[in-house]
């Protein structure tokens, strides 16, 4: 009995110990395989409204929500003079990021590539500008110290040849990554790309190293409005089923959330549901925040997602 009174009382202090030391449970994660990112998204508001200058992301990660791994996005590189392709060939821009992030113990991790052309576009000579267009993006991973860079899969035309021309698109990208030690990963993000099974098979057939997945919680939404809610949606993939689909691909994860209860859960998905998928898939990286929501606050967001991943790491 003695015993038994002994283990529930240091399971409660262990308990308490997790709660009051946050620190302890970033330690917990990182043993784990697991560590926790900052998306330069769950900030989209601050930085459309000029709130949030891009040079400052990687300080703010740090000093406001003890992050120290971050994922940018190209849409906000640069500013309103200096559009954001000119910024990302601009070595003294590039220097200035890199010496902000290190000076606040801050790891580039991810550049997510957005407005550079469709990579599964059957125009051939449109799309191997696309390809061309997002080489400056590698070389700008390679400079900022990042391992990866996300980009998507958009295009017009059948399933299959939009799978043929966008594995032909990632092999010649991955092939020219793979010089700079770079990784290539789409996430599944509207369209055909979050159709899991049809994105598995386009990384069977890329079939490179330095080329995977990002899957993300939320973008699963094949047709119609994007989102939390399900209303706008007129054709969605399983959630469970595709990041379990997309996890053998994976070189990082996204974590996209929407809305909390009471409680702390994310309320349009079963969040430890997802973590198991992930940890059952054998997966060892980074998982990124990405706050989407718009009932709490960006900040308030961030720090709920870190919670609930905390928990479940």
């Amino acid at each position: 009995m003695s015993s038994r009174r002994s283990f529930i009382r240091q399971s409660a202090l262990a308990a308490g110990a997790l709660a009051v030391h946050p620190a302890l449970n970033a330690m917990l994660a990182k043993g784990s395989g697991l560590e926790i990112s900052l998306a330069q998204w769950s900030l989209h508001k601050q930085l459309f409204a000029g709130q949030l200058d891009h040079l400052d992301f990687a300080a703010k990660a740090k000093k406001d929500f003890g992050i120290s791994a971050v994922e940018y996005v190209t849409t906000f590189f640069g500013s309103k003079k200096v559009n954001f392709k000119e910024a990302g060939k601009d070595k003294n821009y590039l220097n200035e990021m890199l010496k902000r992030s290190k000076d606040n113990g801050v790891v580039n991790h991810l550049i997510m590539v957005d407005g550079e052309g469709n990579l599964a576009q059957l125009d051939e000579k449109e799309r191997l500008q696309a390809i061309d267009n997002h080489k400056k993006w590698v070389e700008a991973a390679k400079f900022l110290g990042c391992k990866t860079i996300r980009v998507n899969l958009a295009g017009e035309g059948s399933k299959e040849d939009k799978r043929n021309a966008g594995a032909d698109s990632l092999g010649r990208l991955g092939d020219f990554a793979k010089t700079m030690n770079i990784n290539v990963i789409v996430e599944n993000h509207g369209g055909d790309s979050s159709n899991a099974a049809w994105l598995a098979s386009v990384m069977k057939q890329a079939n490179r190293k330095n080329v995977g997945t990002l899957p993300d919680f939320g973008n699963f939404c094949i047709s119609g409005a994007w989102g939390g809610t399900e209303g706008g949606c007129k054709e969605k993939y399983d959630t469970y089923l595709g990041v379990t689909e997309l996890m053998p691909f994976a070189k990082g994860v996204s974590a996209k959330t929407y809305d909390f209860k009471e409680d702390g859960e994310e309320s349009t998905m079963d969040y430890k549901r997802l973590i198991d998928i992930v940890k059952a898939a054998g997966f060892k990286g980074y998982v990124g925040i990405e706050y989407e929501g718009a009932k709490f606050s960006e900040e308030e967001g961030i720090r709920k997602t870190k919670q609930l991943l905390e928990k479940y790491i």
